[in-house]
């Protein structure tokens, strides 16, 4: 089984446990905290996942860094799978569970690119419309591409709409060359 599909059936329990115990907020922040270690510590991620190092030891190791920090629920849940061989996958799981919060409380991600930077009445304005559209609560992202000329790219989970005039010259470009 792959890595994706064991980090998504564990984020599924994680998530389902959290909601039969009322506590999905409170583990949501204890997997963000979990999530922000492991960017910034390369060091955690290559532990998890080298063979070599003992599961007593990484077991330790997570104990170690946030047995005073997380929910007793996710560290029980962090000690079962590293005894399982599976602490590998952690990381995967927590960025897993983030994603099934996201649908399970209908928060869509949105990432919308522009030529120049957009004033923060025009990401308000867009941030509504992907509101309206997808009646769930937004995460935008801004991202300026000098490349597009002029316009915008939206992308709205696997949807993405093109405005930017970059396109729209590369569209004309291959009607001429057609014709």
């Amino acid at each position: 089984m792959s890595e994706i599909q064991v980090a998504s059936r564990y984020a599924k329990a994680l998530i389902d446990l959290a909601a039969e115990q009322n506590s999905v907020e409170p583990v949501k922040k204890d997997i963000e905290l979990f999530l922000d270690t492991c960017r910034v510590n390369t060091q955690l991620q290559a532990i998890l996942k080298n063979p070599i190092i003992s599961l007593d030891k990484k077991a330790n190791i997570l104990d170690g860094l946030f047995g005073d920090k997380l929910n007793k629920m996710i560290l029980s849940f962090f000690k079962i799978a590293v005894r399982k061989g599976r602490s590998q996958v952690l990381y995967a799981t927590g960025k897993e569970f983030i994603n099934q919060y996201n649908i399970l409380k209908n928060v869509v991600k949105a990432t919308v690119t522009s030529a120049s930077p957009l004033s923060s009445d025009n990401i308000a304005q867009i941030e509504e419309v992907v509101k309206q559209a997808t009646k769930g609560e937004v995460i935008l992202t801004a991202q300026v591409d000098p490349d597009l000329i002029g316009g915008f790219i939206l992308t709205v989970g696997d949807k993405q709409f093109d405005t930017s005039l970059s396109s729209k010259l590369n569209k004309l470009k291959k009607e001429f060359q057609q014709n």
